[in-house]
Formats: structure tokens, C-alpha cells, sequence
């Protein structure tokens, strides 16, 4: 039975290339989850979509973050893709997830 998990990835870029191929990457990580059997959830490419949440307003970047640990209640492990890096925002969700007692696995793939 497939597995529900978050999948954590960076998001935040200093520059639009940069932020493109996060966006690449964390789509080619959401595909590399259902390829291994599960079924990702990533806060990151859904609320940051125009018109949903503002991630350069820290208030709106906050109530992202707040919504997407929410939605980890629900998941079975955390999967963390590692080929860019540990992202401030993907340690908090690796704590959170420990801390409530999920699985945390890590993964790469080539980088996108």
C-alpha cells in the first residue's frame, strides 16, 4: 500500500534561475516519490503558486509553512531530497517530523 509522505526540498532562491531549478528539481522529486511507491504532499509547489500565498511576504511565507507541518500529521515519512542542500525551511520540517516521531529518509537523484 502506497505510502502518504512529505516531500522536502529547497524552495527559497536568491535569484529567478535559481528558483526555477528548485522548482524543476522539487518536480522531478514528487515524481521520483510516486515512482517508489508513495504519494507526496509538497507545501512548497503548491502554496507558493501565484495567486495562492506570496513567499517574499513573510507573513504569508509563515501561514505556508504553519498550513504544510499541518498537513505532516497525516503522512507516514518525510522524505528529504538532499541533492541541493538543507534549506532552513527543510530542517524545520526534518525536526518537526522527528520530533512527532515519523520516518525521515533522505534521497538524491542527479541533479535537474
Amino acid at each position: 500500500m502506497p505510502r502518504l509522505v512529505v516531500m522536502e526540498s529547497p524552495y527559497k532562491a536568491e535569484t529567478e534561475e535559481e528558483l526555477d531549478r528548485n522548482l524543476r528539481y522539487a518536480r522531478a522529486c514528487m515524481r521520483d516519490c510516486f515512482i517508489k511507491g508513495d504519494y507526496p504532499f509538497a507545501s512548497h509547489l503548491l502554496y507558493t503558486q501565484e495567486g495562492v500565498l506570496d513567499d517574499n511576504n513573510l507573513d504569508e511565507r509563515r501561514l505556508g509553512i504553519e498550513a504544510g507541518l499541518e498537513w505532516v500529521k497525516i503522512a507516514e515519512a518525510t522524505i528529504v531530497y538532499t541533492d541541493y542542500g538543507i534549506t532552513d525551511g527543510m530542517k524545520r520540517g526534518i525536526d518537526r517530523a522527528e520530533k512527532e516521531g515519523r520516518i525521515v529518509e533522505y534521497r538524491n537523484l542527479k541533479k535537474v
